[in-house]
C-alpha cells in the first residue's frame, strides 16, 4: 500500500517552483522553517495517489528527528507532518478550489510526535498508517477535526499491547499555521492517551485533559510527545488530578463536547412500523429522501460548533458554510474503530441518491413517542449528555456514522430548536430533536446510572418512561451492521 523512501525526488523539485505544486511548497517550507538541516527527511508515499484511485488520502507524510528541549524539558523524538488533507495542487483533482481567504482542502495537516527510544536510528512508519485512517475518515465523513477534539480507537495505536490505545487533537507547539495561494493550512497533532484519560476529556473537556498531560513529564511533557511504553495514566500518576481537576471541572464547567458521530438510529413508536412514512426515509413517488445539503450543513455545524453563541445556546443558521474553523470553546468526538479503506468516490453522495427532495417539501413533525437505539459506547455518553451538556443549559448531538440519522437532546435553554416543551419531540426528515426539561433530566440520571460504570455492561439494556413516551435501548454493535440503520 505504501512504501517510505526519501524525499530526495521531491525536496530537489523546491527550487523548480514550476514544476513544483504550489500548496505542497508552502508545506514544505514550513517543515524546512523548523528543520532546515533536515532538507531530505524520510517520507512514506502513496504509491498509488488518492486522485489516481490509490485508497490513502495523504499523498507524503514527512518524518523528522527532533532533538526537544532541555530547557522545557521535552525529550527527543520523531515528528511525523502529513501532506494531503490541505490543497496541495490547486486544480480540484482532490479538493474544490474556493479562494484564498478560506481554508485550503480541510484547512489542515496532522501531525505525530513519538518518543524516540533509545537506539533507534530510523523513525517507525506505523504511525503513517495511523494518520492515513483519520485522514480516511475526515475524506468520507467530511467531519473535519479541531483542537480539544478526542477520537475513540479501541486499540493500540501501534499494534502493540500499549495502554495508549486512543487519541485528543491539539495545535502543533512548533508548526505555525501558513497560508497558502489555495487558503490556510494549520497543524493539528496527534496526542496518544489511556482510556481512562479518554473518558476524562469526554465528561469533562479536550483542552483541559490536554494541560493537565502538558504539566506531566511522563505523559509528554509541554510538547505533548506520545510515549508507547507509558504503563501509568496521569491519575495514576498524580491521583489528585481526577478529584481536584476534573470533578471539579465538570461541576464547574459542565461538558464542552457538543457532539460525536456514533452508532445510533430512532424510531416514531407513534406509527405503525410498516408505514412507508418511517423515521428514516420519507418517501415521495419512488426516490427515498435523504437529508437535504441544508440540513446535513446545519448538523455538522451543530458538530462543529455547538450551539453556544453570546450568552445563550443557539441553533445556528441553516445554510453555513461547510467549512467553520471558530470553534473556541467547543469539541467534537468521533466514536470509531479501525477505518475501513474505501475511497472517497464511494463514500460521497451517490448518483441514485442523487434526486433529493427539496427542503421546502420537507415538514416538520411532532412525534408522540419515540425508541432512541445506541450502541454500548455512545450509551455511556448518555450520562455526559445529561450532566454535562443539558444542566448546563446546552445540547447533545449524536450523528450516524452508518447513515442520515441525527439525535439531538436539547436543554429549554437552547433557542431555535424545532422541539419545544408542548412538543418535546420533533423530527425533520431523518433528524430528531428531544428537547427535555431540568426535572426529567435528573430523572433520567437517577436511572441510567449504570451506564458510568467503567465495567462491562451486558447488553442489550433497556430503559423506559411511559409517563414521557420515551425508550432507551443500549445494544450490541452487531444490531448496527445494517445499512438501513
Amino acid at each position: 500500500m505504501d512504501e517510505m523512501r526519501p524525499t530526495s525526488g521531491a525536496a530537489a523539485h523546491l527550487g523548480l517552483a514550476s514544476l513544483f505544486p504550489t500548496g505542497l511548497q508552502a508545506v514544505y517550507g514550513e517543515c524546512r522553517r523548523l528543520y532546515p538541516d533536515q532538507v531530505n527527511p524520510l517520507q512514506v508515499t502513496a504509491i498509488v495517489k488518492y486522485w489516481l484511485g490509490g485508497p490513502d488520502p495523504l499523498d507524503y507524510i514527512s518524518m523528522y528527528r527532533n532533538v526537544g528541549c532541555v530547557a522545557q524539558d521535552v525529550q527527543e523524538h520523531w515528528h511525523y507532518i502529513s501532506m494531503g488533507l490541505s490543497d496541495l495542487y490547486g486544480d480540484n483533482r482532490v479538493h474544490e478550489f474556493t479562494g484564498t481567504d478560506g481554508p485550503s482542502g480541510f484547512g489542515f495537516e496532522l501531525t505525530f510526535r513519538l518518543k524516540r527510544e533509545a537506539g533507534e536510528t530510523a523513525p517507525p512508519t506505523w504511525p503513517a498508517e495511523l494518520m492515513q485512517g483519520l485522514a480516511r475518515y475526515v475524506f468520507q465523513s467530511e467531519n473535519t477535526f479541531c483542537s480539544g477534539d478526542h477520537i475513540s480507537w479501541h486499540s493500540p495505536l501501534d499494534n502493540s499491547e500499549s495502554r495508549i490505545q486512543h487519541m485528543l487533537l491539539t495545535d502543533d507547539p512548533q508548526m505555525q499555521p501558513v497560508l497558502t495561494p489555495f487558503g490556510q493550512v494549520s497543524f493539528l497533532q496527534i496526542v496518544g492517551v489511556c482510556t481512562e484519560e479518554l473518558q476524562a476529556a469526554q465528561q469533562w473537556n479536550g483542552q483541559g485533559i490536554l494541560d493537565l498531560l502538558r504539566g506531566v513529564h511522563l505523559a509528554g511533557g509541554p510538547w505533548l510527545v506520545t510515549d508507547m511504553r507509558r504503563g501509568e495514566t496521569i491519575f495514576e500518576i498524580d491521583p489528585h488530578l481526577q478529584q481536584e481537576r476534573v470533578e471539579k471541572g465538570i461541576e464547574t464547567d459542565g461538558s464542552n463536547l457538543s457532539g460525536v458521530s456514533a452508532k445510533c438510529v430512532w424510531d416514531d413508536l407513534s406509527r405503525p412500523p410498516e408505514d412507508e412514512d418511517d423515521s428514516r426515509s420519507i418517501c415521495i413517488g419512488s426516490q427515498p429522501r435523504r437529508l437535504s445539503d441544508k440540513d446535513t450543513e446545519q448538523i455538522r455545524e451543530a458538530l462543529r460548533k455547538g450551539l453556544e453563541i453570546n450568552s445563550k445556546a443557539v441553533l445556528p443558521p441553516i445554510g453555513v458554510q461547510r467549512q467553520n474553523h471558530d470553534r473556541p470553546q467547543q469539541s467534537l468526538g468521533h466514536l470509531q474503530t479501525q477505518q475501513a479503506s474505501r475511497s472517497r468516490k464511494d463514500s460521497l453522495e451517490s448518483e441514485s441518491s442523487a434526486a433529493i427532495v427539496p427542503h421546502e417539501l420537507v415538514r416538520t413533525r411532532q412525534l408522540e413517542s419515540v425508541h432512541l437505539k445506541f450502541n454500548q459506547e455512545s450509551g455511556t455518553l448518555l450520562p455526559l449528555c445529561l450532566r454535562g451538556r443539558l444542566l448546563h443549559g446546552r445540547h447533545f448531538t449524536y450523528k450516524s456514522i452508518n447513515g442520515d440519522t441525527a439525535i439531538t437532546f436539547v436543554s429549554t435553554g437552547v433557542e431555535g430548536a424545532f422541539a419545544t416543551e408542548e412538543h418535546p419531540y420533533a423530527a425533520h426528515g431523518p433528524w430528531l430533536q428531544i428537547l427535555l426539561t431540568e426535572e426529567f433530566v435528573e430523572q433520567m440520571l437517577g436511572e441510567l446510572q449504570d451506564l458510568s460504570s467503567r465495567e462491562e455492561t451486558k447488553l442489550p439494556k433497556e430503559y423506559s418512561w411511559p409517563e414521557k413516551k420515551l425508550k432507551i435501548s443500549v445494544l450490541p454493535d452487531s444490531a448496527f451492521d445494517s445499512p438501513l440503520q
